[in-house]
């Protein structure tokens, strides 16, 4: 373990619950994005499978809707120097 962390942690008995509470959901978090298998939540799951059931019965979006979307949510190239 890091000495940084160490540190923190022998700190941590001494915070209030709040803060406790809040760094145990970050360390969760991070775990989770660090851990070999992602665990879906109920409302990622919910989505993934409304997704599958659409493209089971044929309901798929138009390669033009697809490009308007891109066209709206695509982050601006950073300008190289």
């Amino acid at each position: 373990m890091i000495k940084m962390l160490e540190n923190i942690l022998t700190r941590v008995a001494g915070w209030p619950k709040e803060a406790q509470a809040e760094l145990a959901r970050a360390a969760e978090e991070i775990e989770q994005k660090h851990a070999a298998v992602y665990k879906l939540s109920d409302e990622e799951r919910r989505a993934v499978e409304e997704g599958l059931a659409e493209a089971n019965r044929g309901e798929f979006v138009s390669d033009e809707d697809m490009e308007k979307f891109w066209q709206r949510n695509r982050k601006p190239q950073r300008q190289r120097t």
